[in-house]
């Protein structure tokens, strides 16, 4: 017997356990909804739905908040801008007498740096002031002959067109400069009226210089605390990578700003020696005005060209010939020889890209933006191909993981 029921009993578990294997389905109305996974906001609880909403206006208000208050200090913002570059530009200079010299601390070669900048500011000044006192003392010396001439200040200024050749252009105008000489004592009075503006105006601009070389010295004296700290914010594994960051893009400012300028006071120096060649007056000053406009990126060189032909005229015509060739001449030996070798190592940018950098950055903070726009577009293509070449060597070292840690098949 009890053979007989074990294989009964066997029997019976058997099912039992197949059952509860393979539980059965109660079969379900075929026109009743199914749920579906990409139900997306249908299958979303009110709950859900209002939180997702209450984050979303949140993060927008925030970002709105903060949008605000980078315009209300905008000014601020360009002041800062204008301050890391120049930290840049200096900090090799500051490095440099550090390790020259081991005695001079940090900020005494700051110190040092800032008044190299304050003698090369003052032998600028140097140069044009004397040229701007003589022609100002010729002017107003013009002036006063007009004003006390018997025959009156008109026809003192006829006489002296008559002399000149120029009688017949004075007769033909003689109604517009009338008007002009209308606007230009409107233009005296309201100069002399608004001369409070002027000095607030002079007051701010020597408040936001100091407040930049302020800021200037602050970023140079803590330059290694302050990009230790901004590196610390990242995670351990992308330290590496913003560590490069910095140091790539300092460089590129560096080397593109010290490159400009030494360009520049190489066509300064040679279009001295030009001038000074061909007998021009005020060889000098407009040559220094020339290096000036050379650091303009594309059309600086240009227009400094164009200033040197127009005065050549008005000297003598020839004069003018020769400076339109050294100016071609010039632009080509620059552009060919000059700028690959200078800029090989801190800008890679096509033309196109630094016409663009150059015309967003004029449009928002004028000359200073068109001066700053290739360091800055420079600096963006570095982010981004960085960032590329750190996701694909990440890519490329977990591929061989991957491919490792996969089980052998079995051949059946």
């Amino acid at each position: 017997m009890n053979e007989d029921e074990n294989p009964q009993r066997d029997s019976q578990a058997k099912p039992q356990a197949q059952a509860q294997a393979h539980p059965e389905t109660t079969p379900t109305d075929p026109d009743a909804p199914t749920p579906s996974k990409d139900a997306g906001w249908a299958g979303a609880s009110p709950t859900q739905v209002m939180r997702t909403v209450a984050v979303a206006l949140l993060s927008a208000a925030v970002v709105l908040g903060a949008l605000f208050l980078l315009w209300q200090v905008r000014t601020f913002v360009g002041w800062f801008l204008i301050a890391l570059f120049l930290a840049a530009v200096l900090n090799p200079a500051v490095n440099w007498l550090q390790r020259r010299h081991r005695l001079i601390k940090r900020p005494l070669a700051i110190g040092l740096t800032y008044l190299a900048l304050l003698v090369a500011l003052l032998l600028v000044v140097g140069i044009f002031v004397p040229v701007l006192v003589d022609q100002i003392n010729g002017f107003v010396k013009f002036v006063t002959t007009a004003a006390n001439a018997p025959e009156g200040p008109t026809q003192y200024v006829k006489g002296l067109a008559k002399d000149t050749g120029l009688g017949g252009l004075f007769q033909r105008f003689s109604d517009q400069l009338d008007e002009l000489r209308k606007h230009l004592g409107g233009l005296l009075q309201n100069l002399l009226s608004s001369s409070g503006q002027i000095a607030v105006s002079v007051a701010g601009m020597i408040a936001a210089l100091a407040t930049v070389l302020t800021l200037t010295f602050f970023l140079l004296l803590g330059s290694e605390r302050y990009v230790n700290a901004g590196v610390g914010l990242f995670p351990e594994r992308h330290q590496p990578l913003v560590r490069r960051l910095f140091s790539r893009s300092a460089g590129a400012v560096s080397g593109y700003i010290t490159g400009n300028l030494a360009i520049s006071v190489i066509c300064g120096v040679t279009t001295f020696v030009v001038l000074l060649l061909l007998g021009m007056p005020y060889a000098a000053p407009l040559a220094l005005l020339v290096a000036v406009l050379d650091l303009i990126p594309l059309v600086g060189a240009t227009l400094g060209g164009a200033l040197l032909v127009v005065v050549g005229l008005f000297v003598e015509p020839w004069k003018a010939v020769v400076l339109l060739v050294y100016i071609v001449v010039y632009q080509q030996a620059e552009g060919s020889v000059l700028q690959p070798i200078v800029y090989s190592k801190a800008v890679q940018l096509n033309g196109l890209v630094i016409l663009i950098a150059l015309l967003v950055g004029g449009q928002l903070l004028g000359i200073p933006g068109a001066l700053l726009a290739i360091p800055v577009a420079e600096i963006i293509r570095i982010v981004i191909t960085e960032l590329l070449a750190y996701r694909r060597t990440a890519r490329e070292a977990n591929e061989p993981a991957v491919a490792t840690s996969a089980p052998p098949t079995k051949a059946e």
